[in-house]
Order: structure tokens, then sequence, then C-alpha cells
């Protein structure tokens, strides 16, 4: 089991990293990050491998359109080794401005979005060297109204709202 000094030192690490991509500070971001970083939206496939690559995958598509004003984050789990941490949270928003990173080319619809996040980030000398970025498209596309879910296995907000108390039922099988 990781120790309580492991556990702060990843969390300055991480939490440093996401306030400078929240102030839109590109310089302070790229301060946190090793020196051959990566970074991967998994459902998008945006992100960058490398110095310059990252520099303007932030620039272009990140700094300024991260998440609206009104974004929160609520941690639901975060996990840690010594080279990594993993992050399960919730992330509410209201679709407000342009989210390249997110949404590529989807106007801002002003509607409401709960989603789990997994983050992945990978360590090293103090540093952020990697993002992997995970999260359910489908339930963002049906929560904005760009996706019909009816006849798909497909649910909306609901999921967030299950992982919040795992006894909601289930909306496929009916408890069977």
């Amino acid at each position: 089991m990781p120790t309580t000094d492991l556990k702060s030192k990843l969390d300055a690490i991480f939490d440093k990293h996401v306030q400078a991509e929240l102030a839109g500070d590109l310089d302070g971001t790229l301060s946190t990050m090793a020196p051959n970083p990566h970074i991967v939206n998994i459902p998008t496939m945006l992100g960058g491998q490398g110095p310059q690559s990252i520099r303007t995958f932030y620039s272009k598509h990140l700094i300024g359109q991260f998440f609206p004003p009104d974004v929160t984050f609520e941690t639901i789990s975060r996990t840690y080794s010594e080279e990594r941490l993993v992050d399960e949270l919730i992330i509410s928003f209201t679709h407000t401005i342009k989210m390249d990173h997110m949404l590529p080319g989807i106007e801002p619809t002003g509607r409401r979005v709960e989603v789990i996040f997994i983050v992945i980030v990978g360590v090293e000398n103090d540093k952020v060297a990697y993002e992997h970025i995970l999260w359910d498209q489908a339930s963002v596309l049906v929560q904005l109204g760009l996706l019909n879910p009816e006849g798909l296995p497909v649910v909306g907000a609901d999921a967030v709202a299950k992982i919040r108390n795992p006894a909601l039922p289930d909306p496929f099988f009916n408890g069977s």
C-alpha cells in the first residue's frame, strides 16, 4: 500500500497540473510535464506525443476550452502506485463553450452534462509523463441531445446516478 508521503506527492504533482490547465496557463501546464509527454483522450483520439505536439494540443484544443466555468469535479476514488495515479471522478458542467478535446466539431448546446471520467496519470521524475483519459462518450452525446438512446444500450446521466447509488435498478435487465 502506498505511503501517505507518496500519496501527497502524487496528489501535489497532478493537482498543480490540473490547476494550470483550469487557469488557462499554457506555459504553467507544460512546466508540470515530463520532457517527452503524451496525452490520449481515448473517445476522441485527441492529444499529442512529444513536447511540440503536446504544446499544439494544449494551445489549440484545450487551454481556454478545457471546461466551462461551472465545472465541478467529484472524486469517487483515487488509486496510487509508485509511478502513477488513477482517478475515477464525476465531472459536471453546462456545455456553454467549445470543447475540442471532448466534443470536436460540436457547438455549445447549453445543456447540462454529468459524466464519469477515468484518468490514468503516469509520473516520471515528479512530472506528469502521460495522461490516458476515458469517458463514456455515448452518455455525453445522449445528454447533449445528439444521440437518441432508444433501442441502444446507452444511458445519459443515469450512469452517474448509478455510481452515486449502486442500488438503483439496472436499466436493461430489471433485476433479472
